[in-house]
């Protein structure tokens, strides 16, 4: 059994970690791997000393390449975080780091490479965000034609 489990960071997806750990433990798999998907947008605010917000046209390519860096160390921190869970109950486990639309991208994922179960926290946005752009976790749970998925709460 292949297990897809996904991560943005949240408090949501840190449960459904554990809860895949919790799975794993109990049963014969043959891989877990643990995605995060990067939506690709990057804050490129700027703050001048008087704590004002300027235009990213002020920026220069020193500052955007600190903040690219900046946005990649997290993600992988993510990453990293989430691996612990894992390795905390001795189950070997891999990352994914991919970019693009999230619900999208995991399906494709999880479609070329076969996994069996894709496990998800029940939301990783909130309030209005979630309203407009919709919950990656249900999109997930429509799409999903082979295989099943694990919402997490």
């Amino acid at each position: 059994m292949k297990i897809l489990v996904c991560t943005d960071g949240s408090a949501h997806s840190r449960k459904a970690l554990e809860r895949a750990a919790m799975f794993a433990e109990g049963i014969n798999i043959d891989e877990v791997a643990v995605i995060h998907v990067d939506e690709g947008s990057l804050d490129l605010t700027a703050y001048g000393r008087d704590g004002k917000t300027r235009s990213v046209a002020v920026l220069d390519s020193k500052s955007i390449d600190k903040r690219i860096i900046e946005d990649v160390e997290k993600r992988e921190m993510i990453l990293q975080e989430a691996l612990k869970v894992f390795e905390e109950k001795h189950i070997k486990a891999r990352t994914i780091l991919k970019k693009g639309h999230p619900s999208s991208t995991i399906m494709s994922m999880a479609a070329e490479e076969g996994f069996d179960v894709i496990i998800i926290g029940s939301r990783g946005l909130s309030g209005m965000q979630k309203m407009f752009l919709g919950s990656v976790s249900n999109a997930i749970v429509q799409e999903a034609k082979n295989c099943t998925v694990i919402v997490v709460k």
